[in-house]
């Protein structure tokens, strides 16, 4: 206890309080010991009941510090948990927004194929001359006449297929259908040489309309 008051005397006079801290912590320690001591004099616990509180005292303070370190493990691990969900679902909406979009696009295309061939094809051709050609894996007959009949084998008319739909146009208004969709092109024969060609063919110098100069 002189120790103590030594210190507490050095408190004072320097009013200082890292002595006070240490008067304090002295205090605790001698106390703590003077205890043990006067126990151990008493014959109230023994030496192996000491260093058995001890032991307990440090496996105590142990475990303290050892589930501060797991909850601030737990809390990281939640932290990476919640980043990678965050992740993984801003991966998902952004596949979800590309499929739409493709959908979108592919929509608009179609729709734009389709006024294509409505707006440019032939009508008012029946005949009596049939034409083969598969659609749909499917063997289909059309029925034109003669004329058109020659121009579709000799390439200078074609046929294109859209929404089990089939359209009679010129050899170039299916040139800029493949452009967007090949699949599309039903029949497309080579062209003949011009010399090859009648002279009674109004298909042989079809110009191809302005609106389809896109």
């Amino acid at each position: 206890m002189d120790l103590v008051f030594k210190i507490g005397r050095i408190a004072t006079i320097f009013d200082s309080p890292i002595c006070t801290d240490i008067l304090l912590m002295s205090y605790k320690g001698l106390f703590m010991a003077s205890l043990q001591d006067q126990l151990l004099k008493a014959g109230l616990t023994t030496k192996q009941k000491t260093r058995q509180a001890n032991s307990d005292k440090r496996k105590k303070n142990k475990q303290q510090r050892s589930g501060v370190e797991h909850g601030a493990s737990l809390q990281e691990q939640i932290k990476q948990d919640l980043a990678l969900s965050k992740a993984e679902k801003l991966a998902k909406d952004s596949a979800l927004n590309d499929a739409r979009n493709s959908e979108l696009a592919n929509k608009e295309q179609q729709l734009r194929i389709k006024q294509i061939l409505e707006h440019h094809q032939l009508t008012g051709v029946k005949g009596e001359s049939e034409y083969n050609y598969t659609f749909d894996n499917k063997v289909k007959k059309l029925a034109l006449d003669a004329i058109t009949h020659k121009a579709l084998v000799n390439g200078r008319l074609a046929l294109c297929g859209l929404n089990e739909t089939t359209y009679l146009v010129t050899s170039e208004t299916a040139e800029k259908v493949a452009e967007l969709d090949n699949s599309l092109i039903l029949v497309q024969n080579d062209k003949v040489e011009a010399e090859e060609t009648d002279d009674n063919d109004p298909y042989a110098d079809y110009q191809i309309p302005d609106d389809l100069m896109w």
